[in-house]
This record gives structure tokens, sequence and C-alpha cells, in this order.
């Protein structure tokens, strides 16, 4: 009986987990989807060699940081939006929603401008110590310029797919992202390859097929809230009708939030850079098709993330304090079960280095083979350290993030990274296992924050 008791208090119903995996599993799929295609799109360009694979990754990590931001935004904005969801209040829903776009279009300037004024000198950094740097570069550059295109697209696909995800609606996203990424695929094979009468623009067609792809994303998105006015909906002059308390608040929540995730993607990128300079161009196509990989697996961050937050949100916009208490524990010890089964689904993954990328040399296939093995060995850690976050920000708490993870990249992942390339000769596998394990004591800093309460609060009533 005790034990029984012990089980039900430690993890929830049946209907509670189903409930969780109906906004996780659709959120998932969509992503899955998109990585897919880009596992496609990876697949298409390394047929093109270690040189030019290498050359379109290290762009896809600027664009790494556009979309880290933009995401941090989104996530903090975010907070509010499900917390309205749950009280039910549109005019607060707009707000967030318009928050969203003003400060995602401001960063989507700068991101354009940087990579059509200088993108040689953005892309230098990514491939320092590298010994064919040069031509690398030169393959970068040209993709970089051309998917500075994306920028505005990518806001208002992201902006719009993040707010519906927040009130629940998972199914729309899933479907527009299934059309997006048809047109992606149909289009790389276009003009990568020179198909259907169309110039052979291998790296430039990548890009180009990118671009044409996020437009329509963009436009049918737009079309979806035009047609079924979710309670986000705003008219164009709703745009300049600003609560400037609102905004002040979701201001000081993104503000932390997006310091600890920028701090997340710099130490990040500058990790990238430095596994980078330890060979040639096999070091960087092999670490790149790696993640390609991954991200197969990784969508189970999202998964946790939106189910998390949708459901602990609403509880928290309700004024039900106690029963968002109860879900926080009961979601975080699915998250544990959850994190095995994606394991065993990363080390299966391993199986598709050699079909997707037997063009890649047999040094890169290597690194690539190894580095998703480690991967998967993470994902349990992974996957409870992001139920732990999503928790925090469902109240508005975001200085755990900042605590746990800003800290830690600070003091930890960025010198450890730096003293490993400077002072060992050990490759990049072995690096990128060393440093990430810093996620466990992350994940017991984090435990004892949550344990504090300070994510149990109604922010909705505070409008």
């Amino acid at each position: 009986m005790n034990l029984r008791k012990s089980i039900s208090n430690r993890f929830g119903s049946a209907a509670f987990y189903s409930s969780a995996l109906k906004i996780a599993l659709p959120v998932m799929a969509q992503l899955l989807v998109q990585n897919l295609v880009s596992l496609i799109d990876n697949f298409m360009v390394s047929g093109l060699g270690d040189v030019k694979m290498s050359g379109v990754n290290i762009s896809g990590q600027i664009i790494f940081l556009f979309i880290v931001f933009l995401t941090t935004v989104c996530t903090a904005a975010g907070i509010f939006m499900t917390q309205f969801s749950g009280a039910e209040d549109r005019e607060g829903m707009r707000q967030s929603f318009c928050f969203k776009l003003w400060v995602g279009l401001f960063i989507a300037g700068i991101f354009m401008f940087a990579c059509m004024a200088f993108p040689r000198k953005v892309l230098s950094f990514m491939v320092r110590g590298n010994t064919q740097a040069d031509v690398i570069l030169d393959q970068g550059q040209q993709y970089l310029w051309i998917i500075a295109f994306t920028g505005i697209p990518v806001v208002v696909a992201t902006v719009i797919a993040s707010s519906l995800r927040e009130i629940g609606s998972v199914k729309a996203p899933l479907v527009i992202s299934i059309v997006a990424t048809l047109v992606n695929t149909f289009f790389n094979w276009v003009f990568i390859y020179g198909n259907l009468g169309a110039p052979r623009l291998e790296v430039r067609g990548a890009a180009i097929a990118t671009v044409i792809a996020r437009s329509v994303e963009m436009v049918v998105f737009v079309a979806y809230v035009a047609v079924r006015k979710p309670p986000f909906a705003i008219r164009i002059y709703d745009m300049f009708r600003v609560n400037f308390r609102l905004y002040r608040e979701i201001c000081a929540r993104a503000a932390m939030s997006s310091c600890s995730e920028m701090l997340w993607a710099v130490a990040e990128t500058v990790s990238a850079a430095l596994y980078n300079g330890r060979g040639g161009s096999e070091v960087v196509s092999g670490m790149s098709a790696s993640f390609a990989i991954a991200n197969l697996f990784f969508v189970a961050f999202s998964g946790i993330i939106t189910s998390t937050g949708v459901i602990v949100g609403k509880s928290l916009g309700r004024g039900d304090l106690d029963l968002a208490r109860k879900q926080k524990v009961w979601l975080l010890n699915g998250a544990n079960i959850f994190g095995l089964m994606m394991t065993g689904v990363g080390l299966v993954t391993i199986l598709l280095v050699p079909l997707v990328f037997r063009r890649l040399s047999p040094e890169a296939q290597g690194i690539c083979k190894s580095m998703v093995f480690v991967m998967a060995l993470y994902m349990p850690a992974w996957v409870y350290i992001n139920g732990q976050f999503s928790v925090s920000r469902a109240g508005g708490d975001t200085m755990m993030g900042m605590l746990v993870d800003g800290i830690s990249n600070v003091f930890v992942v960025i010198p450890g990274i730096v003293i490993m390339a400077k002072l060992t000769s050990i490759g990049p596998v072995v690096m990128y296992t060393i440093i990430k394990a810093v996620e466990f004591p992350k994940i017991a800093i984090a435990t004892w924050w949550l344990k504090k309460e300070k994510w149990l609060v109604n922010l909705a009533a505070k409008k």
C-alpha cells in the first residue's frame, strides 16, 4: 500500500501522461520532419565533398546563434502567452505576440546585415586553426550571403508557430512544417545538382532552396492565422498598442533568459570552433554530420519543454498552484524514463551514418559515429535538465537558467574547452565527452533551486 502510494505521488495517471504526449508528440513530429529534411540537405551537400559540406555547416553555426536568440525571446514571451491562455486573457496574449514580433524583427535585421556586409569575417572564427580554412570559407560565404534572406520569414514563422504551441495548438505547426520541408527538399534536388534544366549551383543552390522554403512557410503561417484567427491574432494597428508595463515585465524575464541562452550559444560556438581546429575538413564535416544525425533524437527536448511549459503554465495561470506543484514532480519523473528511451533511439541512429554520409571520407564517418554514440549516452541527463528548466520558466523564474547554465558556461565550459585545446592533443570527440560531464552538477543545482519554489507564481494575475 505504501509502495503504491509512493508511486502515485511520484508519477501521474495514464490520462495525465496521455495529455502530455498529445502536446509533445506533434511538436516532436514537427521537428523530426524538419530534422529529417536537414539530414537530407546534409546528404545532398555531402555528395559535393568534405570541403563544401564544411562550408555549409560553419554557416549553420551562425544561423544557430540567430535561431537561439530568437527562440529565447519567444520562450520569454511564451511564459506569459501560456499563462494568459490559461486565464483566457486575449489582450494579454496579443501583447505577448506583438512583443515577440517586434524583438524578432530587430534581431533579424542584425543577422541579415552581418551576413550580407561581411560574411567571410563572420565565418572566419569558426575555422581558426583548420588546415583547409581558406577553401572552406570560400564555400561558406557563398552560402551565408544568400541564407541571410531567410531572416524575416524565419522570425514570422517562428513567432506564429511558438504562439500556437503555447496555447496548446500543436497540429497546425506540424502540417505547415511538413509542407515547408517538402518544398525545401524538392528545390534542393533542383538547384544543388541542376535538375529539371536548372543550373548546377551546389552550395548556393542549397541556400536558395532554403530561402524558398522559409518564404513558403511564412506565407502559409500568415494565411492560417488570417483564416483561423487564434486568440493571439492581431491586426496591424495592434502592433502599436503597447502595454509598456507588460513589456517591461517580459523584458525583465527575457533579459535573464536571453543572457543565459546566449552564454550557452557562445559556449557551443567557441567549442565548435576549437573542435574544428583539430584537423582538416574531415573534422568539420564529421562533427557537423553527427549533429545532423543527433537532431533526430534531440527532438525530445522540444517535446518535454513544450508539454511541461503548457501543462504547468496553464495551471499556474488558473491559480491552481497545488496542482502545478504535483505536475512538476510527475513530469520530471516521466522525463527520466523518456530520456532512457531516447538513448536507445540515439544508438540506433548510428546505423544511418554509412547510409546517409557514405560520400564523406572514412575519417569523417568515424568521427560522426563516435559523436552520435556519446550524445546518445547523455540523453537522459539532457532530457531531465530541459524538463527542470521548463518548469522554472513556466512560472517566470529565469534566474535558475542564469545560475545553472550561465555560470557553468562562463566558468567551466569555455575555460575547460580552451584549456583542453591549448594544453592537450586529444581529439574533438574526447573533448566533447569530457566537457559535457558538467551536466551532472547542473542537474543537482537545478534540483536544489526548484525546491525553493520561486517558479510557483501566477503571472497572469500580475498583469
